[in-house]
Order: C-alpha cells, then sequence, then structure tokens
C-alpha cells in the first residue's frame, strides 16, 4: 500500500527529514518520500554533481548542485523491473540509457522529472532539482588601500598583491559571495545565508608581508579560494655599512648619522665608496646608486685638485615613499699641496733698438734659488717670466700671481746714467699649505770701457765748393794722431766723429753725450796770413770713465804765387 507524503512550497532552510541527513536549502515546489513506492528505480545517477541525498529507491526528490559553467547535465536511470517503461522529461529513455539534460541558460534552476510505468499502467515519479551554484566572490575590497592594483578586482582572478604604508598595522577585509548558500571561511567567514564578511587584519611588521585567505565553497564541494597579500612597506631609509678607501671617517660609522669627513693625502686623487643599505628593497641613488632586490654599491669617485675639498651624497629612499629619504654626506679634503717651486724662469733685456735674451749663472734649476744675471749698459728694461710648478701657489715680490693664474710676467726699469748699483729682483712662490719659497736674481750692469771711435772725416769748404780731406794716415779706431792737408782757401773745416760706444762721451772739438752716437763741429780759418797749423782735439770718454784722445793736425798749404 503506498503512503504519500508531500512538502509543498516549502523553504528548503528546513530540515524535512532528519532520518535520512537530508538539509535542504533554498525553495522547491515539492518533494516525495514514500515507504514503498509501487515502480523503483534500483539505481539513479546524475553528472556532473551528486544527488541529494544520496540514492534510495523510495526516495523520489533530489537536489543536485553543479557549477555555474555546467551547461547540461547526463541523467542515468535503471528502472528496477525490466519490463518497466521510462520518460526522462516526457522524452522516452531506455534503461541505463544517458540522457543530455540542458540547463538553463539564464535561471538558476532546472527541473528533471522521471517517470515510471510497469505493464499494469501503475506510474511512479522521481523529480531532480539541478541548481547552479557559484563559488566565487563579486566583490573584495581591502582598506587601506582601498583598491587593488590595476585592473582592480575580478571574481575570476584568486591572486592579488596589495601595499601600504609602514604605519598602517591592520587592513579591514570586506568580501561578498556572488551566491547567497555559498560558504566563506578563512580569513573571512560567512554562513549561508549571509551575503558579506567582515574581517580585520592585523599585519606583521614592516618589511613583512601577510598573507589573506577567503575560501568560497558551495555544497556539491566546489570551492575557490583567494588569496591577497598584503606587503606592509618597510619605512627603513638607513644604511647598514659605509666605507670609504683609503682614508678613515672623521667618526665611527653610525646608520643614524648622516655627515662625514674624510682626510686623504695630497697624491690621493681618487677614492672608492661602498655603501649597503639596510634594507635590500630601498632604493638608494645619488654617488652610488642600488635599486630595489640589490643590497651594496661600490664606486671609484675622482676628488678635486690639492687643497680641496669634495662632497659625495647618497640617498636612501625607502620602499614607504611616505617615508623622508635620508641623505648621507662625505666630504673628502684633499691635502693642499706643498709645492713651492718656480717651473720656469726667464729674463729679456730691452734697449733702445732691441729686445735681447738674459741668461741666468747658473742655468735655471726649480730648486736652486740664487741667480746672477749680466745686463748690457744700454739696456732701459729687463722683463722677468715666472710660471708656478703648482697654478695653486702664489707668487709675489718682483712678479705676482695669484691662486690659479700659473705664470707671472714684470718689468724692471733702469736708468742708464749714472751706473745703476746691481738690481736684485725678488720673486716669492707660497705653496698651497704656505710654505714659501725665495728666488733672487742679482742683475749686474755691464759698464762699458769702450773709448774709441769707429768712424771720423773731414771735410773742407772754400768759397766756391766742399771738398773731402783726407787723414793721414787712414782711419784706424786704434790710431789716436793725424795730419790734413788742406788748400790755402779753404775758409771752414768740418769734423765729424762716431763713437764706437753711443753711451760714451766725446768732447773737445766735437761734442757728443750718452746716448747721441755721432758729433759734427765746424772749424773756420783766416785765409791771410797763413796761420799755424790748427790742432783739433776729440776726446772719447768710455762709460767707464777711460779717456782716449784723438789728435788731428791741420796744414794750410801756402798761397799761390801772384
Amino acid at each position: 500500500m503506498k503512503h504519500l507524503l508531500t512538502f509543498t512550497k516549502t523553504c528548503w532552510a528546513v530540515i524535512l527529514v532528519a532520518a535520512i541527513g537530508f538539509e535542504s536549502y533554498g525553495c522547491s515546489d515539492s518533494a516525495s518520500i514514500s515507504e514503498d513506492v509501487a515502480v523503483p528505480l534500483s539505481s539513479l545517477t546524475i553528472t556532473p554533481g551528486s544527488l541529494q541525498p544520496g540514492f534510495f529507491k523510495n526516495t523520489t526528490s533530489y537536489v543536485v548542485e553543479v557549477s555555474t559553467t555546467a551547461s547540461s547535465v547526463t541523467v542515468t536511470a535503471t528502472p528496477k523491473d525490466s519490463t518497466t517503461t521510462m520518460t526522462i522529461n516526457a522524452i522516452d529513455t531506455n534503461p541505463g540509457q544517458g540522457r543530455i539534460i540542458p540547463l538553463s541558460p539564464s535561471g538558476t534552476t532546472t527541473n528533471i522529472t522521471i517517470v515510471l510505468a510497469n505493464q499494469n499502467g501503475i506510474e511512479s515519479t522521481y523529480n531532480i532539482l539541478v541548481r547552479k551554484v557559484d563559488n566565487t566572490l563579486s566583490a573584495l575590497s581591502v582598506t587601506p588601500p582601498g583598491a587593488f592594483p590595476s585592473p582592480g578586482f575580478n571574481p575570476s582572478t584568486l591572486t592579488y598583491q596589495v601595499e601600504v604604508p609602514s604605519g598602517v598595522s591592520s587592513v579591514a577585509i570586506v568580501a561578498t559571495k556572488t551566491d547567497l548558500h555559498a560558504v566563506m571561511s578563512g580569513s573571512v567567514i560567512a554562513a549561508a545565508g549571509i551575503t558579506t564578511g567582515k574581517a580585520t587584519i592585523r599585519l606583521n611588521d614592516p618589511g613583512q608581508p601577510t598573507v589573506v585567505s577567503i575560501t568560497v565553497a558551495v555544497k556539491n564541494g566546489e570551492a575557490k579560494t583567494y588569496t591577497i597579500t598584503v606587503n606592509r612597506l618597510s619605512g627603513d631609509n638607513k644604511l647598514e655599512a659605509l666605507t670609504v678607501t683609503p682614508g678613515t671617517f672623521d667618526r665611527p660609522f653610525n646608520p643614524a648619522i648622516t655627515d662625514y669627513t674624510v682626510d686623504v693625502a695630497k697624491d690621493i686623487d681618487k677614492v672608492t665608496i661602498s655603501a649597503t643599505k639596510s634594507d635590500i628593497n630601498a632604493s638608494m641613488s645619488g654617488n652610488l646608486t642600488a635599486g630595489p632586490g640589490i643590497k651594496t654599491d661600490t664606486q671609484p669617485l675622482n676628488l678635486g685638485g690639492q687643497g680641496t675639498e669634495t662632497d659625495f651624497f647618497i640617498t636612501v629612499a625607502a620602499p614607504d615613499s611616505t617615508v623622508t629619504p635620508k641623505v648621507y654626506k662625505i666630504t673628502v679634503i684633499r691635502a693642499a699641496s706643498s709645492d713651492n717651486k718656480l717651473s720656469a724662469l726667464s729674463l729679456t733685456g730691452t734697449t733702445a733698438t732691441a729686445t735681447i735674451p738674459l741668461d741666468l749663472t747658473p742655468p735655471f734649476d726649480q730648486n736652486h734659488p740664487d741667480y746672477t744675471v749680466e745686463a748690457p749698459f744700454d739696456v732701459q728694461k729687463i722683463t722677468v717670466t715666472a710660471t708656478k710648478s703648482d697654478s695653486n701657489a702664489v707668487m709675489s715680490g718682483s712678479v705676482t700671481a695669484g691662486t690659479g693664474v700659473p705664470t707671472g710676467q714684470e718689468d724692471i726699469f733702469f736708468l742708464l746714467l749714472p751706473p745703476p748699483p746691481p738690481a736684485q729682483i725678488s720673486i716669492t712662490v707660497r705653496a698651497p699649505d704656505g710654505t714659501p719659497k725665495t728666488y733672487t736674481i742679482t742683475v749686474n750692469r755691464v759698464v762699458s770701457n769702450d773709448n774709441k771711435l769707429s768712424a771720423l772725416s773731414l771735410t773742407g769748404t772754400t768759397a766756391t765748393a766742399t771738398i773731402p780731406l783726407d787723414l793721414t794716415p787712414s782711419f784706424d779706431r786704434n790710431h789716436p794722431d793725424y795730419t790734413v792737408e788742406a788748400p790755402f782757401d779753404v775758409q771752414k773745416i768740418t769734423v765729424t766723429a762716431t763713437k764706437s760706444d753711443s753711451n760714451a762721451v766725446m768732447s773737445g772739438s766735437v761734442t757728443a753725450g750718452t746716448g747721441v752716437p755721432t758729433g759734427q763741429e765746424d772749424i773756420f780759418f783766416l785765409l791771410l796770413p797763413p796761420p799755424p797749423p790748427p790742432q783739433i782735439s776729440i776726446t772719447v770718454t768710455a762709460v767707464d770713465g777711460t779717456p782716449k784722445t784723438y789728435t788731428i793736425t791741420v796744414n794750410q798749404a801756402p798761397p799761390l804765387a801772384p
């Protein structure tokens, strides 16, 4: 005898039959359980999915959950009696034959009806409710930062990473299920029937990631796990090591101290600086560079000239951009040069007509301080040119040149008469470190003893003509005495004399002072009576005072007979 128990339009959240362990949720049209089904099935399967509750011949109503991606299920049923006829969704189906049932593309449920009939016309009906279940999240957020990096949250993307500043110690996570009946577990929980789960997650220390895991599961056992890695950025903007080679810091290195000074010898023109970040994911820039993931950088760096200070900077930026970067400064002081020498020294003399080189005695040697120079007497000025070995030295005294000016040049003037005493030229070179060195040049003015004539000539002038008068003997600068035969009608004799040294002084019958090379004088004669032979006397006094006298005796011929 058949006893049928029917539940119509009831909520699946109510347990219908505890004895068979069928816990239903959601809503269904009906479910029937018979003590003895008149025309029973011996087996019933559905793929994909599984019957809830498990198959029992006298259980006529089932629920099957499948993924939202399933487009169809295959139902396979076998009646207990082989003579029984069967339809699945009104389509005749052989026992044990799989019947493909398309699922509703728009809805979440599809009803499948299996009708069995024996030869006596008695029927039994089995109902299967196929429900699509979703094990995804429809929304997920982490605050801060509040939004995932581009392209943002997508229900099909299961793995995410976000970054928060080092000062953030916890984040709030809100997750919303797509399917109300799914169960959310893990770091955020929400039971079936609860749409959204919220949780506050305490983060690990700065620089350490925190992994948040959220699993969404449905009754058919399918589950998706979403993973969020929250990177709490490090605020470490320090160096853990800093060295300079060669050299020693003015204080022991301390990551909290950012200014250091290093003294190096004057001959050191470069140093090698090495820096190591405390946090490998920090960024180092400036004179040394190391991006995230690179711990150390070492670089050879050029220094300025001797006596200069060179600053080097290293900036360390923490992974957390909200933390102000730390700037380390290293000042390398290169010792000043002690070079106080000249690399070149030369003198030239300028006379009234020419410029001549003047030789140093001894020849120039930058290590030798004292020199002498012999300058001709007619030198009116001496030009001194001196070049420093180190352009940053300072040259003073007779010649000057400041820092950065390698060469100095000065003119020193002399008076021609009287002969000056020896002139002293003094040049002091002071090295950048303050050490002085003085060079002294004594200029001896050469005094000439040349008291000779280089030329001597006489001409006679009559009433009508000018005639040359020959010297006897012919002029020789070393010969002092001469005679000249002058015709009786010569009224005037012109004497022209030229000094061998223009700075000598010519006196007597012909005169010429210092610097005047030639003198000329006219000597007049009376025609009658015949004069005694006149004497022409020329004295040349050298610059050193030595005199020499030239004498010319003029014999005038007697007058012609009447």
